[in-house]
């Protein structure tokens, strides 16, 4: 477990410790223990059913045996690679351990497929050779529209080359009673592992949905689980002791007082941990005007480029020092600081747990239900009408460019003639906030592109150079999994976000089958994620959000690194 909590908060600590002494007065810790939903609203409903997690490390321990004779059985058929088909909950945990652990001699090298870009698609169906793979379709609802369609997909593709054994290279996770164990039970999947159905999809890392992904990579869930228990254990303590209650306390006093972007810093070797906090804090906290905006991969810079609406978490392994040195600026300049040290990797199961608990406490303090995700699901709704228009048309609705300039088309409010000055336009329009802090925008990069390391590299260049000259928080997210994740936020915060869309145009397209082994197909991937990208604009249209579309075209790095250098 997490050897240490350090918090470096100057004289902010007379506010965390009223606030962590109501916690103890109102018994939040015990009743959470009790699962009394009362601590969130008086309405059990997405709440009472939503607690499982807490039982997590003890019922998914009991399963070990379960879950590793599985994996042995693959093992000794000689499989040698898992493609797990999910989104949000079902994937940022296994790919986090995937990329953390790495992968044990003699066991299955796992990737992750959350992309409903074709060519996305495509790399993997070049990448993987299906004789030796084994597919993973993971969905708590077991109806989730992007993992259904990779199913159908790669069930299809594998059946034109395997024939009838196909199922065998299938396994599900999903809840009892669900779509996807209909499905599972009809095409012979080789296993269906059903999960504990009181569990939310972001709060399932320790259950069936992380802990299969991480023993087919050869990672010892005995070892990761006793350490997952040990800080359910701490947990329950009323006391200071608690690191997972102190975590979330300070988290939702700061941003109470507009210092409500989390900024984690962390070591390299546990540098993935970040992408599923990110869902797991925004989508629990961004809705009813209020939010913890989670930033993650942001490069670690000196202290002037950043503004007062920031607490930075830093999250390194015991033998780690290289980031102090920047840190140590940053809490001689003023910035709050809560420092986390690791003993060794393992430590990420009882950081999964702790986490939970820091995010379910941070939601009480912040008066938000931490189980729902209504607007998730209000872009899905726009989404479908948009699809359901393409297969009633035989095309999506069409968006009229305010300005095309050297091959890119923006789409907003834009009333100048180039390039540069539409996105420097976009982005003056800025709130600074009170103080630099209350109120202050961020900007939201959502790449609706084909995910690699090059085009990364230039998102990752656009949002400093961005930060550099704004001081403004920047998060970049790949569509659609940023849907699942700080989606919910950037519709349901105080509305701060400004947010910048990316599209272009891939390679071939791939066709989604109707249904898994059919050649009938009504809808692509491209369609799909168009669609997506149509109806999550019209969402945050519809949330009164300043967006600005830009389509990028045939030459998507090339474009994102040209406005890069517009700042």
């Amino acid at each position: 477990m997490a050897t240490e909590l350090k918090l470096q908060i100057g004289n902010f600590e007379e506010k965390i410790n009223a606030a962590y002494d109501k916690l103890i007065e109102e018994k939040i810790i015990t009743r959470l223990w009790k699962k009394d939903f009362t601590i969130w609203r008086d309405d059990p409903d997405e709440i009472s059913n939503r607690l499982g997690w807490l039982d997590s490390p003890e019922s998914t321990k009991a399963a070990i045996n379960e879950i590793n004779g599985f994996v042995e059985e693959i093992r000794n058929e000689k499989f040698t690679h898992a493609l797990l088909l999910g989104m949000g909950g079902s994937s940022l945990a296994p790919e986090v351990i995937r990329l953390t652990f790495g992968v044990k001699e003699g066991y299955l090298d796992l990737h992750v497929l959350d992309s409903t870009d074709p060519q996305a698609v495509l790399n993997y169906t070049q990448k993987l050779n299906p004789g030796k793979t084994l597919f993973i379709v993971s969905t708590k609802s077991g109806g989730t529209v992007e993992t259904i369609s990779f199913m159908k997909y790669f069930y299809t593709y594998t059946k034109n080359i395997l024939g009838d054994n196909v199922g065998d290279h299938f396994a599900a996770i999903t809840d009892p009673g669900s779509g996807l164990e209909s499905m599972a039970r009809e095409l012979n999947f080789r296993k269906i592992f059903l999960n504990d159905p009181n569990i939310g999809g972001r709060y399932s890392a320790l259950s069936f949905f992380g802990m299969v992904p991480a023993a087919l990579v050869g990672v010892d869930l005995n070892l990761l689980l006793e350490k997952s228990f040990e800080a359910s254990e701490e947990s329950k303590k009323e006391s200071i002791e608690n690191t997972g209650a102190v975590l979330g306390v300070v988290m939702s006093e700061f941003a109470k007082h507009g210092v409500d972007k989390l900024t984690l810093v962390t070591s390299d070797k546990i540098s993935n941990f970040g992408a599923w906090a990110e869902q797991l804090i925004a989508e629990s906290s961004g809705k009813d005007g209020k939010g913890i905006l989670p930033v993650d991969l942001e490069e670690l810079l000196i202290p002037e480029y950043y503004s007062r609406d920031r607490i930075f978490i830093y999250m390194h392994m015991k033998d780690d020092n290289s980031k102090n040195e920047k840190i140590s600026s940053l809490v001689n300049a003023g910035f709050p600081v809560v420092e986390l040290v690791l003993d060794d990797v393992y430590d990420l199961g009882a950081e999964f747990f702790k986490w939970e608990i820091a995010t379910a406490i941070a939601c009480w303090s912040l008066d938000v239900q931490p189980f729902d995700q209504p607007n998730v699901e209000q872009a899905k709704v726009v989404a479908r009408k948009m699809v359901a228009e393409y297969q009633d048309k035989g095309k999506l609705p069409e968006l009229t460019p305010e300005l095309v300039y050297e091959g890119m088309k923006f789409f907003g409010k834009v009333e100048v003639t180039t390039a540069n000055d539409a996105m420097i336009d976009f982005l003056n329009s800025f709130d600074k906030g009170e103080n630099e802090i209350f109120g202050r925008s961020y900007v939201s990069i959502q790449a609706y592109v084909t995910p690699s390391e090059k085009v990364w590299n230039a998102l990752h260049e656009l949002r400093t150079s961005i930060q550099k000259r704004y001081k403004l928080a920047v998060t970049v997210g790949y569509s659609p999994r940023f849907l699942h994740s700080t989606g919910q936020l950037h519709k349901g915060d105080a509305g701060n976000g400004l947010f910048i869309q990316l599209v272009g145009k891939g390679g071939e397209d791939v066709a989604i089958p109707d249904s898994a082994g059919s050649v009938d197909s009504s809808i692509s991937f491209g369609i799909l994620i168009n669609a997506q990208a149509m109806g999550d604009r019209q969402a945050l249209i519809d949330n009164n959000r300043k967006l600005l579309r830009i389509d990028l075209g045939n030459n998507i790095e090339s474009n994102i690194l040209k406005m890069a250098k517009y700042f």
